[in-house]
């Protein structure tokens, strides 16, 4: 028996069941814009099919993708594998809709079929550029790893002015899809932008200082940067129009990119080696054989620490230097090998040990800020007094002469 023969043997056994079915068979043979409702039901069963099943079909298309580069879908980079699997999602989706504006067989040169090719073909689009732009940020770093002289501030910029193309160039070929001219478009936006710019004079500073950043290699991440005035700290961001520095107390502060154009800046990383300069005054009753012996002592230590960079390759001077105002004053001038600021510090801590033990070694001692007074006489007579005013006049009493003590008589004797 066919399932035909069944449905009109269950009919004919209820009046009520040979209604519904007559009233069925006319809903399915009803058309809805010019198609039958059974044709739309079945278009709409392919289109769910496809969107529910979106997993396995999106592993399955990674799987051929995968076979098409010679490489097992196990062995792609899982940046690469990550990057597509958004993108993947949506060739199910675009599939299942093709396949179902088949099955309703709308009329070629109809409104209805020209919406239903801009909808493929706008996913297929949004498909395509999005795996491209997820892809961006992998291949920068395959880049990256494989040249040296590509810094991570360039991999960056190229990275965001990637992204930036692809994200304007599939808008316009989606706009360009659905009918939208895009010469007029661009050319409004020109006008538009050219007003803009003359009102965002500082933006374009700061757009063209960022290139200039990076072409010219001032810093990268990590610098420790001093702009005097400005900012001083790490560089922790390089961006298009402003770059973020973290401070030593660990704030962190964006700096308009403009800024680093038109001050001056220094670059505290990029030292060959650092310096240590001090001034150790001794005091002026430090005889000349003492201070021979403390300047020896100091310069014979830093020339045989291998902390210190020879003579020959930096300066280094140990000499005295000035007559202070309450010291004789030593000059201590000389670089340190080491870069790093926690080793300088150690560095600078053991020079300060090794000071103190040749000057207290040397029988002498380290001066301190003092003044001498000297007073040639203290005057004997009694100043003069200035009085309360009476009647708005002043009134000044005379000094007079403290009388000097008489000596006693000669032979005299005390009672």
């Amino acid at each position: 028996m066919t399932l035909v023969e069944l449905i009109d043997t269950v009919a004919g056994v209820s009046p009520a069941t040979e209604h519904l079915w007559s009233e069925l068979q006319i809903y399915i043979t009803h058309s809805t814009w010019g198609l039958p409702v059974g044709r739309i039901l079945i278009a709409l069963g392919i289109f769910l099919f496809f969107l529910i099943l979106r997993r396995p079909q999106r592993y399955l298309l990674m799987v051929v993708m995968g076979r098409l580069a010679n490489r097992p879908i196990r062995d792609l980079d899982p940046a690469v594998r990550h990057a597509l699997k958004g993108p993947a999602g949506i060739v199910p989706v675009a599939i299942g809709a093709f396949f179902a504006f088949e099955v309703m067989k709308f009329d070629q040169n109809g409104d209805y079929a020209e919406i239903a090719s801009r909808i493929v073909a706008t996913m297929v689009l949004t498909a395509l550029f999005w795996a491209l732009f997820e892809l961006t940020s992998p291949f920068v770093a395959s880049l990256k790893l494989r040249s040296s002289a590509l810094s991570p501030t360039m991999a960056d910029m190229i990275r965001h002015t990637v992204k930036g193309v692809l994200v304007f160039a599939a808008v316009a070929l989606i706009l360009q899809e659905w009918g939208v001219e895009i010469g007029p478009l661009l050319a409004g936006m020109g006008l538009i932008g050219a007003a803009v710019a003359l009102g965002a004079q500082d933006l374009f500073k700061n757009l063209v200082a960022g290139f200039l950043i990076l072409a010219e290699k001032r810093f990268k991440y990590g610098d420790w940067i001093e702009v005097n005035g400005v900012v001083e700290g790490t560089v922790e961001y390089i961006g298009v129009r402003s770059t973020r520095i973290r401070r030593f107390d660990d704030a962190a502060v964006d700096v308009p990119n403009n800024a680093f154009s038109e001050n001056a800046l220094i670059n505290y990383t990029k030292m060959r080696r650092r310096r240590i300069l001090w001034t150790i005054g001794v005091p002026y009753s430090t005889t000349v054989d003492q201070l021979k012996t403390v300047r020896d002592g100091i310069e014979h230590y830093i020339l045989t620490s291998p902390d210190f960079v020879r003579p020959n390759q930096a300066s280094t001077h140990v000499r005295i230097d000035a007559f202070g105002g309450s010291s004789i004053n030593i000059l201590v001038y000389c670089f340190t090998v080491t870069t790093s600021w926690r080793e300088w510090l150690e560095v600078q801590e053991q020079l300060a040990y090794a000071v103190m033990n040749v000057v207290l070694g040397a029988g002498t001692s380290f001066a301190f800020p003092s003044r001498s007074v000297y007073v040639e006489s203290i005057p004997n007579d009694r100043p003069d007094l200035f009085l309360p005013p009476v009647d708005g006049k002043p009134r000044i009493e005379p000094a007079t002469p403290t009388e000097a003590p008489q000596p006693a008589p000669s032979g005299a004797s005390e009672a």
